[in-house]
């Protein structure tokens, strides 16, 4: 345990250049799966590496040890080095829980308030009364459809088909759920600070999935495209910025927006070879990360076998 337990801790470290380099080498759909499981995997891994960190230090205690039954030491370490390790794990562990908690609250306050905003219209179209061009999907309560907000600037900026196109865009975000992969990327970066670093990989590659989703619903990528480059181009020149969006909201300019388009027109050029390098290189880490994780859990329980005065099982 005493070299495993920290390999979940260091791992999402080598996970974050090779996400950068997965959203453009791999179909959308398959990068933001592979990324939401490694996110989730490579934070829970940490977590439960913090977890075990905190046993030693705390069976120190006598009340603890009594309660555990032990008879001897489950640390060989002096208490001088595993105590403030324990409350270290422990506290960081303790501040993970109330960053995840608060920021569950906070998220869903704001998406109730702009779901009473967005209420009174009918339809899935809400489109509001604004001189910035800007357009967003805001997801439904459990069960219900969301709707897609739109300002008159934005309709002004699009021809019909472009405004087809950016609304099936936007119907892709939607019928996807994709805010509820952005909900778990973002929960797992405040678990480890490593795994911010997934988060704009995570963003390009939904929105990659919603412009593929577009392209066939309007019959043609150029138009996608061109939507996309066309609501761009005018946000940036309206100049300032336009009205807050609930952070659960998705919006159509997010990311890198020529990449995108390049994209769409097969500019890019693809590479297989760099996809698969990128989705091996995620997995491994992702499976070194799993496999300490539980080699450690092993070797914590052989311990407190042993300090209470049992043989270990094999």
């Amino acid at each position: 345990m005493i070299y495993a337990v920290w390999i979940p801790l260091l791992v999402p470290f080598l996970a974050a250049p090779a996400a950068g380099r997965l959203a453009d080498a791999l179909p959308p759909v398959r990068a933001v799966r592979l990324l939401v499981a490694t996110s989730v995997g490579l934070a829970l891994c940490g977590l439960l590496a913090l977890a075990l960190l905190v046993v030693p230090g705390a069976t120190r205690f006598p009340a603890v040890s009594a309660l555990g039954e032990l008879v001897r030491p489950l640390s060989e370490a002096a208490p001088a080095v595993a105590v403030p390790l324990a409350a270290a794990a422990l506290a960081l562990l303790a501040g993970c829980a109330a960053t995840v908690v608060r920021t569950v609250h906070g998220r869903r306050a704001e998406f109730h308030r702009a779901a009473r905003t967005s209420g009174h219209a009918d339809g899935e179209l809400v489109v509001l009364h604004d001189s910035r061009p800007d357009a967003y999907a805001l997801p439904g309560r459990t069960g219900t459809a969301g709707r897609i907000v739109v300002t008159t600037a934005m309709l002004r900026a699009l021809d019909p088909a472009e405004r087809e196109a950016l609304l099936a865009h936007e119907r892709a975000h939607l019928a996807g759920r994709h805010h509820l992969f952005t909900v778990a990327v973002e929960l797992a970066a405040l678990c480890h600070p490593a795994l911010r670093s997934l988060r704009g990989p995570m963003a390009y590659a939904l929105e990659r999935c919603a412009d593929e989703a577009a392209a066939p619903a309007v019959g043609d990528r150029r138009v996608v495209a061109r939507a996309i480059g066309c609501a761009a181009l005018a946000a940036r020149a309206a100049g300032g910025s336009a009205r807050p969006r609930p952070r659960a909201a998705l919006a159509a300019l997010a990311g890198p927006v020529p990449r995108r388009v390049a994209a769409l027109l097969g500019r890019a050029a693809p590479r297989p070879r760099a996809g698969r390098a990128a989705a091996a290189a995620l997995l491994a880490c992702l499976v070194v990360s799993a496999t300490a994780a539980l080699d450690a859990t092993s070797d914590l329980h052989s311990s407190i076998e042993v300090a209470q005065g049992e043989a270990p099982q094999r």
